[in-house]
């Protein structure tokens, strides 16, 4: 399975925790809001191609 987290911000120890419990294993990508230059269409392309996206606000 593969998942794609969208982090708005950056985050806490709750968060980075909960993201390794759900990964577990699996291929994850993270697309960070807060630091990178975002390629919209890529990030797009990325939600339809991931089989579970998450989003962190």
């Amino acid at each position: 399975m593969k998942i794609l987290y969208i982090l708005r911000t950056r985050p806490d120890g709750t968060v980075e925790k909960f993201m390794q419990t759900v990964t577990n294993g699996d291929r994850s990508q993270v697309a960070k809001l807060y630091e990178e230059q975002i390629d919209w269409s890529k990030l797009v392309d990325d939600i339809f191609e991931h089989d579970k996206v998450i989003s962190w606000w």
